[in-house]
């Protein structure tokens, strides 16, 4: 689990450490030492506490502007033991919404698992972007199954085509600019 890392080719457009608006404004990394675990297994240092025992994220991009942020995740998504969507919500996603953001690309690769609980820290976000929108890209099948069982599918918009699997090669920017027009399409604005 150590060696699964953030991905770190857009930090020459964007980081969120020298960024006065992020949560992780002036963060400090050590790299020779791994403090953070999931289960008892080293996590790679680059990755963000949010609060969760086992959620971890990185905030790839985030342009004020355009109102959106691209945020890769990392590790078991808990919500029945350990409501890891409470962590994101108030300690990431809160802090974001009052600078502005309304657009939500999570990039899933690297979540290992999901369980479900209460669904009030997801409506409450799907409200704080009005016309905005969150997208899920590349969440493993077995997690998307989980979330339609517990309905997360109405505040979040994953599966079909925000399959991206090569969103790597893209810029930023292009990125987020395919991500909306497919968004567009979905929800028909």
């Amino acid at each position: 689990m150590q060696e699964i890392e953030p991905y770190y080719n857009w930090e020459k457009y964007y980081s969120s450490v020298d960024d006065e608006r992020s949560p992780f404004y002036g963060r400090t990394y050590n790299m020779l030492a791994y403090e953070n675990d999931i289960y008892g297994y080293y996590i790679h240092p680059l990755w963000d506490f949010i609060g969760s025992e086992t959620l971890y994220i990185k905030i790839l991009f985030a342009d004020y502007n355009h109102r959106f942020a691209i945020i890769e995740m990392f590790g078991e998504w808990n919500d029945c033991l350990h409501n890891d969507i409470m962590h994101l919500k108030r300690n990431v996603i809160d802090y974001m919404v009052r600078r502005g953001i309304n657009q939500y690309i999570l990039i899933g690769e690297n979540i290992l698992n999901f369980h479900g609980g209460d669904e009030d820290y997801y409506e409450e976000w799907f409200d704080d972007v009005e016309d905005g929108w969150i997208a899920a890209v590349n969440f493993r099948d077995f997690v998307q199954t989980e979330w339609k069982k517990y309905h997360l599918d109405y505040y979040v918009n994953f599966g079909g085509t925000l399959e991206i699997d090569n969103w790597r090669t893209m810029k930023p920017l292009h990125f987020y600019q395919l991500v909306q027009k497919l968004m567009v399409r979905r929800l028909g604005y």
